[in-house]
């Protein structure tokens, strides 16, 4: 018999829920999204539940939807990743780190010592999430007048993780002597200098913070089109994929596994993690009466709102209670768009509908008992539809609390996910290997 394939834990923060009505759940916390007290619990219940990582989604804009969506939306305001994951490294000890940082409006010099001072910070527990963005509002922010081309910034993106990723080999590991009789605090024979000059970016180097603990922090992608996949097979180390079904999933990490083994990379250092709502109760029923609670304090102007975003085309104009329209081809998230209108097209959607089920999450979710839920977790596992899940609560307190005290005991009892944490850095957790350093391939020995 084959090993037992254990589950991989993150969680979707944005900061808070993804859903927008979970700041108007009873119970809930409303200000949560910028409420450092509430996330530093909310960050510690994870570590309890034994979580791979939190995972901090991040915009660059308040986001491009009409005031009367975005007065109810509860994302409006939230913290800079890197101010709230260096405050969070301090009231943690094991817990994964991961924030968004933007290829298309940043530069890797910044990137590249932001993730490397997180990682020191916190020990190794850094996870660098490569985003290319798309929205309207994020480019008049960068002195642009619309977003920068799809393919484009698929290009730029590459050759941007290529730079950070040198950037972060700039000494070896052995390079800080720091030998007090000698006075030599560093040897530069262990320094190399970029000198990186292509396509989009020229950066000289060195970077001025020494080689981050993991050597590399852990490289996530989440990108699903075909530029996307084909960035994360040569790059990632985890991927946030889309919640769909469970077909659709297995043939999403057949097709980027094959692909990361194309490249060159052992696929079993990709990590394909699923976004999963949960929504936990005693029975099934409940859970359903729970989630249908949540997806009713959506207000339309909201739904309309993220469905105009996700589509990255304005419907508002068109009947509600009436079909789709045909969508043209637009610089927004390809996959995204093409995720809702196949839903549309296959559920025989209005408007409205559509906008309800966008508003509210769209995407894969887990509803029911924590024993069902096991069980569908489970089944995702051994049919290689994911190696884990990127949890998202529906409301916090109350549905973290019920994951961690609820479902993980379960998962745990099936001997399906950790009692302890493995190791003290993120790459030991997720089961990945310390990249070596490019420039420097092997520790000077100790006797040259």
């Amino acid at each position: 018999m084959g090993q037992t394939k254990m589950l991989k834990l993150g969680a979707f923060m944005r900061p808070v829920s993804i859903h927008t009505g979970a700041w108007r759940y009873p119970g809930a916390i409303p200000d949560a999204n910028f409420n450092f007290p509430a996330m530093k619990r909310f960050v510690q219940k994870l570590e309890a539940g034994k979580f791979d990582a939190f995972f901090m989604a991040d915009h660059l804009a308040v986001l491009n939807m009409p005031v009367d969506a975005l007065k109810r939306s509860h994302t409006v305001t939230s913290f800079e990743p890197f101010t709230l994951l260096s405050a969070l490294a301090s009231v943690t000890e094991h817990i994964g780190l991961m924030a968004t940082a933007s290829t298309t409006y940043d530069e890797p010099y910044h990137i590249a010592r932001r993730f490397a001072s997180l990682d020191h910070i916190s020990g190794g527990r850094a996870g660098w999430n490569i985003v290319t963005t798309a929205n309207p509002d994020a480019a008049l922010n960068f002195g642009l007048d619309e977003d920068v081309d799809h393919d484009e910034r698929y290009r730029r993106a590459r050759e941007f993780y290529d730079v950070v990723t040198g950037l972060w080999d700039s000494f070896a590991d052995d390079a800080f002597v720091r030998d007090v009789e000698s006075g030599v605090y560093f040897d530069p024979s262990r320094m190399h200098v970029l000198a990186h000059k292509g396509p989009h970016l020229s950066v000289r180097g060195p970077l001025n913070i020494a080689r981050p603990v993991q050597g590399w922090p852990v490289i996530i992608q989440a990108g699903a089109s075909e530029a996307g996949r084909q960035l994360a097979a040569e790059t990632a180390e985890v991927v946030f994929a889309a919640g769909g079904s469970l077909e659709a999933a297995k043939a999403f990490y057949a097709d980027v596994k094959a692909r990361a083994r194309a490249a060159g990379r052992d696929p079993e250092g990709v990590k394909i993690l699923p976004g999963a709502l949960v929504v936990v109760g005693d029975t099934v029923e409940e859970a359903k009466a729970k989630r249908a609670l949540l997806d009713s304090l959506v207000h339309y102007d909201s739904g309309i709102g993220s469905l105009n975003s996700g589509l990255g085309y304005d419907v508002s104009g068109f009947d509600p209670d009436g079909p789709l329209p045909e969508i043209p081809e637009t610089n927004a998230s390809q996959s995204g768009r093409a995720r809702i209108v196949a839903m549309a097209r296959r559920e025989n959607l209005t408007i409205r509908q559509l906008a309800a089920r966008v508003g509210s999450y769209g995407g894969q979710a887990f509803v029911g008992t924590p024993a069902t839920i096991a069980d569908e977790i489970e089944q995702w596992l051994d049919e290689e539809g994911a190696d884990g899940f990127n949890i998202m609560f529906p409301y916090l307190p109350e549905g973290l609390d019920d994951f961690v005290d609820r479902v993980i005991p379960e998962l745990q009892r099936r001997g399906r996910f950790r009692t302890e944490y493995e190791g003290a850095t993120l790459r030991e957790n997720l089961g990945l290997p310390r990249p070596g350093n490019r420039f420097f391939p092997a520790a000077r020995a100790a006797a040259e």
